[in-house]
């Protein structure tokens, strides 16, 4: 049997981040089915269950691997997931990249700053990342406040995922 590696949880003001189960399931799919949700990510296609299946098993192995990954965001309140954000490897340019995804419904409330914003000082803290990335598409002007407000700055433009992407960073020296 495939042992869970020991994932964290963060708690904010709002949010709980904690590990995904494959219970989640049903959840992320609602999620991942909303109109537009992927119109800022390099691929726009809704996720078949089977892919939401294969992102949670594979944020698992992230974890094992690497000691960092996602976490389901759920509302302390409720218990409600509203999406996901978390930090994950990149091995075609060996970096860390901070991301997130909320559903529509919970979109310019400060849920992703909030998170993101626990999520960078763990990174840096806790798993000792010397720097930590966040990409977003150029016309995510949302998104690139949450990551100005996190602390990062951004460095250029640059191509990621066969896309340009705006590219923010923050180092552990900061």
């Amino acid at each position: 049997m495939e042992t869970q590696p020991k994932i964290p949880m963060i708690t904010t003001g709002r949010l709980v981040m904690r590990p995904f189960k494959m219970s989640d399931r049903d959840a992320l799919f609602e999620i991942v089915q909303e109109p537009d949700i992927f119109r800022y990510f390099p691929t726009k296609d809704a996720w078949p269950m089977e892919k939401v299946e294969r992102y949670i098993h594979y944020q698992i192995a992230h974890w094992q691997k690497f000691n960092y990954g996602h976490w389901a965001a759920v509302l302390r309140e409720t218990g409600q997931i509203i999406g996901w954000n978390g930090l994950e490897y990149l091995p075609e340019t060996n970096e860390t990249e901070v991301g997130y995804l909320f559903s529509r419904a919970f979109w310019g409330k400060g849920y992703a700053t909030e998170s993101a914003s626990a999520i960078v000082r763990f990174g840096l803290k806790q798993a000792g990342l010397k720097e930590i990335i966040g990409l977003t598409d150029p016309e995510n002007v949302a998104s690139q406040r949450v990551l100005e407000k996190s602390g990062l700055s951004f460095t250029r433009s640059a191509s990621y995922f066969g896309v340009e992407m705006f590219r923010y960073a923050i180092q552990a020296s900061d």
